[in-house]
């Protein structure tokens, strides 16, 4: 059975991102959430606990993300998730960004499997919760992992997500396949692929290479186009006839949800910018538009090119015809 996980985007998948796309697409199996981080006094901050509070997660399946290179962290942060309800916990191995790999910690621990070794020691020892993990092929080398899965094959975990990049490529240049395809022999976990699904087109290939894989998770593909996920569960490249309408609405419940928490109109349009360098990639006949979305000063100039984007691709769509994943032009 086909499942897919939505990939945390740090800044972009929280909690009121997560509700209002599975309230208008669904697709999504399970939510990993954004990584949670303690402070120096060993305190959960406000904003990670409001993420996971199961208040604010009740229409969908949510499993919290840590990143961390100490064991007394994960099993603090693992008993405090247990306290909110959830019996899993997904540690972040693939962080690609210097800030934090060169502190140890993402895809930075990767060239450390003895203290991976270590952590996971402890907490399979010390806690009951369910681990999965979310890897990249290494940080400064793809030959990392080699040293790492075997690690990995000594625990009882959850499952094992593999972005096929390193580290040092944050999201740049190609995904090393042949490199994924040697990890599938050096485990018997669960494996879930990650990494530049982007069109149905482009799953159908990574499924046709990769046949044995049921378990995907998409990251920056969702945000793209958030009608990606159903259409891949139903393999049906034919968008919605109302389409737009859909998007629209999501729009607004996301408007709304951030407008309520963000302090004033400039902190709201800077967050819906950071939405629309997404969103704009399934909007091809209105690229052009991305630059009036951030010169927008005000709350209505800024819906009215919203507005105008949607105007302008439903009525190019109608004019060519059938409105679906046809060919390159997508992405």
């Amino acid at each position: 059975m086909l499942t897919i996980y939505s990939s945390p985007l740090q800044g972009f998948t929280d909690f009121r991102f997560r509700n209002a796309f599975q309230q208008f697409f669904g697709g999504i199996d399970k939510y990993i959430a954004p990584y949670i981080r303690i402070n120096e006094k060993q305190e959960i901050k406000p904003g990670y606990e409001r993420d996971l509070l199961p208040a604010n997660n009740r229409s969908l399946d949510l499993i919290p993300q840590i990143i961390t290179k100490d064991a007394d962290e994960f099993l603090f942060v693992a008993k405090y998730v247990q306290k909110l309800g959830y019996n899993e916990l997904n540690w972040n191995l693939g962080c690609p960004y210097p800030m934090i790999a060169k502190k140890g910690m993402g895809s930075g621990l990767l060239s450390m499997p003895e203290k991976i070794d270590e952590i996971l020691n402890r907490v399979c020892a010390e806690t009951d919760i369910q681990v999965s993990v979310k890897m990249r092929l290494g940080y400064e080398s793809s030959k990392e992992i080699s040293y790492v899965l075997p690690v990995l094959e000594r625990y009882r975990l959850a499952n094992i997500t593999i972005h096929p990049r390193i580290g040092k490529q944050i999201y740049k240049g190609e995904v090393d396949l042949k490199a994924f395809e040697n990890c599938l022999g050096q485990t018997s976990h669960k494996i879930f692929y990650n990494g530049d699904i982007t069109s149905i087109q482009r799953f159908r290939e990574m499924k046709e290479r990769f046949p044995a894989i049921n378990h995907w998770m998409i990251g920056r593909g969702l945000i793209s186009d958030p009608f990606l996920p159903a259409m891949i569960k139903a393999d049906n490249p034919v968008y919605p006839g109302n389409r737009y309408e859909i998007f629209y609405s999501f729009h607004d419940a996301l408007f709304s949800s951030y407008e309520e928490a963000l302090f004033g109109p400039k902190h709201l349009l800077m967050k819906m910018y950071s939405f629309w360098e997404f969103f704009i990639q399934s909007f091809p006949l209105s690229q052009k538009y991305l630059k009036r979305i951030k010169k927008a000063h005000n709350l209505g100039a800024y819906r009215e090119v919203v507005q105008q984007i949607l105007y302008n691709e439903a009525v190019n769509r109608a004019r060519q015809g059938p409105d679906s994943y046809g060919g390159s032009n997508n992405y």
